[in-house]
């Protein structure tokens, strides 16, 4: 626990994307460097905060029905830091049982840090860990989770890549990673996507918007790509959706929390669930 207070003291001199978010969706593990640099992304955009609270959103209502399905093992990669409506949590409320196993990856030290901080106050050691591990070193990855013996391989697994691959260009491959884990999954298993889109934008001054967010971020340790439905279905192989689709988050199986549930298009991201023959 000494070194994850240490990784996280080593990392107040620049904002952490994981930390950024977790402010716009309402978090408190966040600190001023990280506030300012949300400010500034909030100048430029002024509704960046409700869309990634509508990736919460999604992810909440996402893996309430993976739970209710009968799925009972999650795998949240790129997970960030455990806060509001994290994966446990969620799964936990949806099965009294308490019968659900989580395992958390991420490639950031800062998260894992705080993750591991967190969920020794919130979570059960024997359901829920959380581990380093590289989306984009995806064998390696899957190992280590393996490794935790929370995931039997031999049964269906929700997969959880929430808010991860608007920070992945197509140009680093991310194709093979989903893939590599589409073809590890048992069959029944569930592949959770959600990301920023740039289609559709109001007006010329959001679609600017939009690529300037992007260009933000060029300047981070995690640059990226927006990307249309038709660009990000192809992430889902021939795996079949769960209705209502590829979507705007906010129509997938919408509850009156939702945000953006009739202005859809507002959103800017885009979600959906499905299912290994």
């Amino acid at each position: 626990m000494d070194e994850a207070l240490r990784a996280v003291e080593n990392s107040l001199d620049r904002p952490s994307a994981a930390r950024v978010y977790d402010y716009f969706i309402g978090g408190t593990t966040n600190y001023a460097i990280d506030r300012e640099f949300a400010q500034k992304i909030r100048r430029r955009l002024p509704l960046i905060g409700e869309y990634m609270k509508t990736s919460r959103q999604f992810l909440g209502r996402a893996v309430r029905e993976c739970a209710r399905l009968g799925v009972r093992q999650f795998v949240d990669i790129g997970s960030g830091l455990p806060t509001a409506g994290n994966v446990h949590d969620v799964a936990d409320d949806a099965r009294p049982q308490r019968d659900t196993r989580v395992v958390y990856a991420d490639n950031e030290p800062v998260a894992l840090a705080h993750s591991q901080l967190l969920l020794a106050d919130t979570a059960d050691p024997a359901r829920h860990v959380a581990i380093a591990a590289d989306f984009m070193h995806a064998e390696d990855l899957w190992e280590r989770v393996l490794d935790t013996g929370m995931v039997d391989a031999r049964q269906p697994v929700a997969l959880v890549i929430n808010a991860v691959l608007h920070f992945i260009k197509d140009a680093d491959d991310p194709d093979s990673r989903v893939a590599y884990f589409r073809n590890r999954l048992a069959p029944g298993s569930l592949l959770v996507l959600s990301q920023m889109t740039n289609e559709n934008p109001r007006s010329d001054e959001e679609r600017q918007a939009l690529a300037d967010l992007v260009q933000y971020y060029e300047g981070t340790t995690n640059p990226g790509q927006l990307r249309t439905s038709a660009e990000f279905a192809r992430f889902f192989g021939d795996w079949e959706l769960l209705e209502p689709g590829l979507v705007y988050a906010p129509a997938w199986r919408p509850d009156p929390a939702t945000l953006f549930r009739n202005a859809l298009s507002e959103s800017r991201v885009l979600g959906g669930v499905a299912r290994k023959p």
